[in-house]
């Protein structure tokens, strides 16, 4: 069975009965933190971890806990920033990766100012725009990069760079970053997000740690919402995060951001310079006094 179509099936299951623990009282959607917590942030791109959990991430750290951030792909298909940053009309794979390097650079620079040390800055390589066609339909055979033309992890500084590009691979990847981390608190993409790369990326973390006995620790959150989502856009102080018109059945419950967490937020969010020349409004959006995370996977 295909990962996306098990793990879709798990999902589902998630919907219908992970809103409530074994004495039948509600799960959190953010579990109590503390100096024991150990959270592992699942970015399909650099930016969606600070988009997601800048919040979180500065809390835990506060608490004297452990925070990683494991990032899936390097951005290296972002055909706008392409364009806009790097002049490129046509597809150029050595600019791509150039423009992938440069995104990992900013997503290090990044997590750093939240206070991710280098140890949990974690890069998979994995090819940006392929990972649904990975899992679901390149699981054992090679696939290559449509930016970036390899075939293989072609950043030296990754977990496992060469390593080739199948679906398994990816599944092994990451069931290495979850053995090697060990986290109490998962934070990954929704299923219901509208992102291919994003649904794709939420399912893996779903089929991933029911293998690994941690699926009772994932939480999900979305970037990508539904049309005009986040509204307002813009940097507006003071006000809530609203739920995402794709969230609608999740019951997705807010985590409040302090004022200085906000504050450091938008300072990790500046550091992704090629995102903010493309999107800020957008990123600014999600600079909010709450972030929303869900126990459901799926409705």
């Amino acid at each position: 069975m295909h990962v996306l179509s098990s793990a879709l099936a798990a999902a589902l299951l998630i919907g219908a009965s992970c809103t409530a623990g074994a004495d039948n009282t509600p799960l959190a959607a953010v579990p109590p933190i503390d100096a024991g917590t150990t959270l592992l942030v699942v970015a399909p791109h650099p930016d969606d971890e600070t988009l997601c959990c800048g919040g979180v991430i500065q809390r835990v750290l506060h608490a004297g806990g452990h925070v990683s951030v494991v990032w899936i792909t390097s951005g290296d298909a972002e055909r706008t920033g392409l364009l806009l940053i790097e002049h490129v009309v046509f597809t150029n794979p050595a600019r791509a990766r150039q423009f992938g390097l440069r995104r990992m650079a900013e997503a290090r620079a990044a997590t750093s100012r939240l206070g991710v040390t280098a140890g949990g800055q974690l890069f998979l390589g994995y090819p940006d725009g392929g990972l649904r066609e990975l899992l679901d339909g390149r699981r054992t055979a090679a696939y290559a990069s449509q930016s970036t033309g390899a075939s293989t992890v072609p950043y030296t500084d990754a977990l496992f760079p060469g390593q080739p590009y199948s679906g398994e691979n990816l599944e092994h990847d990451f069931a290495t970053v979850l053995e090697r981390v060990r986290p109490t608190l998962i934070l990954a993409p929704s299923p219901e997000d509208s992102h291919p790369d994003h649904r794709a990326t939420g399912l893996l973390a779903i089929e991933v740690s029911r293998r690994g006995g941690m699926l009772a620790r994932v939480r999900y959150w979305i970037v990508h919402g539904g049309e005009g989502w986040p509204s307002p856009r813009g940097l507006v102080a003071g006000i809530p995060l609203s739920p995402a018109p794709r969230s609608r059945g999740l019951d997705p419950a807010p985590f409040a951001v302090l004022p200085a967490e906000e504050d450091g937020k938008l300072h990790a969010l500046e550091a992704y310079d090629t995102q903010m020349r493309l999107m800020a409004p957008f990123l600014l959006a999600f600079v909010r006094t709450t972030e929303l995370f869900s126990v459901r996977a799926t409705p």
